[in-house]
């Protein structure tokens, strides 16, 4: 990026391989629905309280009849995925090629992985209802502003934003709080955001603010054998 502009060829040759990485991951991705998208760590490892709170999570979501979906890689989004698997529910990622951290977790019923995050973001972003934030990182971070400034600004409807984990997150409330304090962020910008400890209490705000407010229903939608669809299939 910093390089500034590439041969016309080369420019071109990215958008061609971010339009590919867009259509493979549409097509896998079509019949997961209605998704929760969960955020959380890669880092920590299974003998963590955070990775059994995951698995806890990924289960509860999935038992009300979401697609759980992560980021598809180790640590926090492992658990999540294992808990939906275990609870017989659909567990799907979107992974991200990077040198360390990123492979698939073996509890996924299928995955796509992309090189770019923005179509990765899209991808976490397109088919969820809902987006719960455990503790996590940078990349964590990341992806719930975006969540939070993607409602903010009308790009998505008002999905509800639940954040797990109280003592970690009260950092991060603070800041919020400032914002609103100081005029650059409304009260009505943070109205579907919940911070909780209670699983109970996450797991009712989103039959209220997901599957009430949005009228969700379970519904069947068949691959097309002429397009080469298939739910069992593994993209990338």
């Amino acid at each position: 990026m910093l390089e500034g502009p590439h041969s016309r060829l080369s420019e071109l040759l990215l958008v061609l391989r971010a339009v590919r990485e867009f259509i493979a991951g549409f097509r896998a991705l079509h019949f997961v629905g209605p998704c929760v998208t969960v955020f959380g760590s890669a880092r920590f490892p299974s003998s963590h309280p955070y990775y059994a709170l995951g698995r806890e999570v990924g289960s509860r979501i999935s038992r009300i009849g979401f697609t759980v979906m992560t980021g598809g890689g180790p640590g926090v989004m492992e658990a999540v995925n294992r808990g939906a698997r275990e609870a017989g529910g659909r567990s799907v990622g979107c992974n991200i090629e990077l040198p360390h951290e990123q492979d698939p977790n073996p509890y996924l019923d299928f995955f796509v992985t992309c090189r770019y995050f923005f179509v990765r973001k899209v991808l976490l972003f397109k088919y969820s209802y809902a987006f719960v934030a455990l503790p996590g990182g940078l990349g964590t971070l990341d992806e719930l502003m975006e969540a939070l400034t993607l409602i903010q600004t009308g790009k998505i409807a008002n999905f509800p934003v639940i954040l797990i984990g109280r003592a970690y997150w009260s950092g991060l409330m603070d800041v919020l709080h400032r914002m609103v304090a100081e005029g650059t962020v409304s009260n009505a910008d943070l109205s579907l955001l919940l911070v909780t400890d209670d699983l109970d209490e996450a797991l009712a705000y989103l039959e209220v603010h997901a599957v009430a407010a949005f009228g969700l229903r379970r519904r069947v939608l068949r691959p097309s054998r002429w397009l080469g669809e298939s739910l069992k299939r593994k993209a990338s």
